[in-house]
């Protein structure tokens, strides 16, 4: 798989990207879940294209709240580094939805024992024995918390989390809608035309920053990312701006059923 991430000199993440970037076993497995989420369920992508747009977003969210003096679980409770959580949400967003390759159904229970093998070769010669543990126990927690009815413990798995919901941009609801899967859902996550993270204020020191082409996209905000934000952990350090600039677009013609 070929994706850019800013490892700004964690040579820990590095080599942990690299092995990512190069396994076969884990671009089949994300292969299998695109079959199921695209081809058989009408589904947005939950494949390569969605773990490294949600990485990307979940280092920006990380790093941002680091900046502003938010401990990471592995600094709080291990006394790891920043760095370290930084491997964390890293490798739970490039495993969270590898259940998808059996079912999107429990889709993150199924996710836990499939990413076992996977997480021991990326991590092999990285961390010592006790701090492999952590790193796999930490993951696996962001992998799980992820889905609504299970609530994050940590800052990395409420990261976690809440990237997975800004993967919303009106190009990710493409391939469902012209699939044939027109309802509110594919609709709204059409009128959605950019997602940005920003740093805010000194009070929440994440801004999300959500440009409409369409009101209907304030069902996506409201029903999804709200959803994910509520009990993440988070919500004290998050504010949300969402927008329709200039005239409303027309995303359908007319429905019939």
């Amino acid at each position: 798989m070929d994706f850019t991430l800013p490892t700004r000199g964690n040579k820990k993440l590095a080599v942990v990207l690299e092995r990512v970037r190069n396994n076969k076993r884990l671009e089949a497995y994300l292969k299998c879940c695109n079959v199921t989420a695209i081809e058989r369920l009408g589904y947005s992508d939950h494949g390569p294209t969605h773990i490294k747009i949600v990485s990307n977003i979940a280092l920006r969210l990380l790093r941002i709240l680091v900046s502003n003096g938010v401990q990471p679980g592995v600094v709080k409770n291990y006394k790891l580094k920043n760095e370290d959580a930084e491997v964390v949400v890293f490798l739970a967003c490039c495993l969270h939805d590898i259940g998808c390759a059996i079912h999107r159904h429990h889709h993150a229970d199924f996710s836990i024992p499939l990413s076992l093998g996977f997480l021991e070769e990326f991590l092999s010669g990285v961390y010592e024995e006790q701090d492999a543990v952590t790193i796999v126990s930490e993951t696996l927690h962001a992998m799980r918390a992820h889905e609504g009815d299970f609530t994050p413990l940590t800052v990395e798995a409420g990261i976690v989390r809440l990237s997975d919901a800004l993967d919303m941009e009106r190009g990710r609801a493409r391939i469902p809608f012209e699939a044939g899967s027109v309802n509110i859902h594919s609709v709204s996550a059409l009128a959605i035309e950019k997602v940005e993270v920003k740093e805010g204020s000194k009070e929440k020191p994440i801004e999300i920053r959500i440009r409409m082409n369409n009101s209907a996209g304030i069902f996506q905000i409201d029903e999804l990312l709200k959803t994910k934000l509520r009990g993440s952990q988070l919500e004290k350090y998050v504010s949300i701006k969402a927008e329709v600039l200039g005239p409303e677009k027309k995303i359908i013609q007319r429905l019939q059923f």
